[in-house]
């Protein structure tokens, strides 16, 4: 059962104000806010271009997913398509590991202490969003949202999300968040030159 589909029942407004730093070479910078009318934080929104040039590989070490104090941490965790994510527990209980999304997987119980791994590298189409959760304690759920690119970032409680080192172009900025309907605007990145973006 997927849980990303939810909205908060009033007008929702989104805005992503998005401008290029001082440059230290030939990237710009992408920054901004995402406001989300009707809820107490601006947090966990995903910020990312939905399609970059160029081949992009994968961190050579695992990305952690912890499960700490009955909370998956990172609430919302973006990756690079191919990416291998460690599971950890923190945790006194027992936990368990499953996705009902795209390719599905269920790694099993999880002891404190000891990890799993899943490498995110079946998506037939980007960006994929797997819902996190836990067999044990339904209350616990987080998401891994696969990106093609690692030109993205996530939005703080006061919505403010910062992508460094994003190559000149023009480009389609795409905003993911679990209670909203997914949007995306165009924007030019240009050395040295701000730019804006509203939603």
């Amino acid at each position: 059962m997927t849980r990303y589909s939810a909205s908060f029942g009033s007008v929702v407004a989104v805005i992503v104000v998005a401008h290029l730093g001082s440059l230290s070479g030939a990237g710009g910078s992408l920054s901004g806010t995402v406001r989300v009318i009707g809820s107490p934080s601006n947090a966990d929104a995903v910020v990312y271009l939905q399609h970059a040039s160029g081949t992009f590989t994968p961190p050579a070490k695992p990305t952690d997913l912890d499960q700490r104090n009955m909370q998956f941490s990172p609430h919302v965790l973006p990756v690079v398509l191919g990416t291998i994510v460690r599971f950890l527990n923190n945790d006194s209980t027992s936990h368990n590991i499953f996705s009902p999304d795209n390719e599905q997987y269920n790694l099993g119980t999880l002891p404190q202490r000891e990890t799993k791994t899943y490498t995110f590298g079946k998506c037939a189409k980007v960006p994929c969003v797997y819902t996190q959760l836990c067999h044990v304690h339904p209350e616990m759920e987080a998401y891994i949202v696969v990106l093609q690119n690692p030109f993205f970032g996530v939005s703080r409680t006061d919505g403010r999300y910062q992508i460094d080192d994003v190559p000149p172009g023009h480009y389609v900025v795409g905003m993911w968040h679990s209670k909203l309907i997914a949007q995306s605007k165009v924007v030019t990145i240009e050395a040295g030159k701000p730019a804006i973006v509203d939603f």
